[in-house]
């Protein structure tokens, strides 16, 4: 009886070669699957960089800052625009968000918490958003902390 995991004499693949062919297959597929994330993720980031760049003066500066804080408190979040505005996701579910309130024709920013931000709290109370207008270090430093809490998930303060 002829091996099952051989070449066969009329040229067709062993089981052998079978399995690693479809092995391969798979390893082709999770590789495109990652470089199309990848992609996807590099031109998110470009996206949320024009608009920040293409933002009135004054709201770009903060928009710059915030971009800036949230790679710092939360790297685990990914730029991604959310309503062509900046917005930073976990899951690909965006957590926060940039409003510009001079392309808005506001007279504030807004800084903003998506229902996937999890911020709850126990009194049944928690932000969903800021206005942001010549905001002060101690405010800065309060959007730091939120933004934190907001990347990691449930809370209850």
């Amino acid at each position: 009886m002829p091996d099952p995991d051989s070449s066969a004499a009329d040229g067709s693949f062993s089981a052998q070669e079978r399995e690693a062919m479809k092995d391969r297959a798979k390893e082709l597929k999770t590789e495109a699957k990652r470089a199309s994330a990848a992609q996807k993720a590099a031109a998110d980031a470009a996206d949320v960089s024009a608009k920040i760049a293409a933002m009135p003066e004054g709201d770009r500066q903060m928009a710059e800052r915030l971009h800036s804080l949230v790679a710092e408190v939360a790297p685990d979040l990914a730029p991604k625009l959310y309503y062509g505005q900046p917005g930073y996701a976990r899951d690909g579910k965006v957590v926060c968000f940039f409003r510009s309130g001079q392309m808005d024709k506001q007279r504030y920013s807004t800084f903003g918490f998506s229902p996937h931000a999890e911020l709850d709290t126990s009194d049944g109370l928690w932000p969903t958003s800021y206005a942001l207008h010549n905001a002060t270090e101690k405010a800065w430093d309060q959007l730091a902390e939120l933004i934190a809490r907001a990347a990691t998930g449930p809370s209850d303060s």
